[in-house]
């Protein structure tokens, strides 16, 4: 061995080993034991975005991730019927399809809920040529009428907001939420935060288990008084929501009041949608400038 060699030799060991950095090493970070790191960074990553893009004031839109607009539905009606056809025995397929053919009635909703966040986009940029603070639009992020909303925004020609999940049955974001303002969250609890972190307003359209479950969670958070604005609520479809949920019998039992009933809009139309959260958004700010101006 050279004098070199053996000079870089010993130069080399007395360097050692170079561990990664805690914050960096992957195999730490996906632990067990760095899940409060996990949790905390889904809870501070998307405030940071949302600051940085001056998104103060959202309007969380839900509803069935299941609602197609007419041609996808028509075509899906026709594969579905295929496919009886092909397995008439199958009760399995024949019962997917009778389920598909009840959901007929929420192509009407599809399209209400894409005119309403237009509507609001446009309403909203009028808004911000004067000054007034903006209101965008969010959403789960998934199919169905959360891209009907997101899709609205978008024609609108404002910005909006998805809130993703990673669950097996959705794949990634819908092509409509606003790039810089998409977020994939792991963690169920996390994201309802963030859902709830700057809503100033709720629109939940026909939906199942997932669209109730959103919206008496704020229901609860209002009542509560953990969330103290009174945020405009819309529910669109209104044979829907009082075929569905006997509002009224909540109050007649004494379980709720009747502010926290009368405080549920109801609209079919985009018009009415928009015009129940108009009507709740400029009460809301009313308030607040009453309550600035005693002080």
């Amino acid at each position: 061995m050279s004098k070199r060699e053996h000079e870089a030799g010993v130069e080399s060991k007395d360097l050692g080993p170079k561990p990664p950095k805690a914050y960096k090493n992957d195999a730490f970070l996906n632990s067990g034991e760095a899940r409060l790191i996990r949790v905390m960074c889904e809870l501070e990553e998307p405030k940071v975005r949302l600051d940085e893009q001056n998104i103060d004031n959202i309007v969380m839109f839900f509803g069935s991730a299941r609602a197609k607009p007419k041609m996808e539905y028509e075509a899906a009606v026709k594969k579905s019927e295929a496919e009886v056809a092909a397995s008439p025995g199958d009760s399995k397929i024949q019962a997917a399809h009778e389920r598909l053919k009840k959901q007929e009635f929420l192509v009407g909703m599809f399209d209400v809920v894409r005119d309403t966040c237009k509507l609001l986009s446009e309403w909203t940029n009028q808004r911000s040529e004067k000054g007034l603070p903006a209101y965008h639009v969010g959403t789960g992020g998934g199919p169905g009428m959360m891209a009907a909303a997101n899709e609205g925004a978008m024609l609108g020609k404002g910005k909006s907001i998805g809130f993703g999940i990673s669950v097996p049955f959705e794949d990634g974001l819908n092509r409509w939420v606003t790039p810089s303002l998409g977020f994939e969250f792991h963690y169920f609890f996390t994201r309802k935060f963030l859902m709830a972190y700057k809503c100033m307003g709720l629109v939940v359209a026909p939906g199942g288990y997932g669209t109730c479950d959103e919206l008496f969670e704020l229901l609860t958070l209002m009542q509560t008084g953990k969330i103290k604005r009174p945020l405009p609520i819309v529910l669109i479809g209104k044979k829907f929501w009082k075929d569905c949920i006997q509002w009224e019998a909540f109050v007649n039992y004494g379980m709720i009041s009747e502010q926290d009933y009368t405080q549920l809009r109801f609209a079919d139309t985009a018009e009415e949608a928009l015009q129940f959260l108009v009507e709740g958004i400029e009460k809301m700010e009313g308030e607040v400038k009453a309550e600035s101006q005693a002080k």
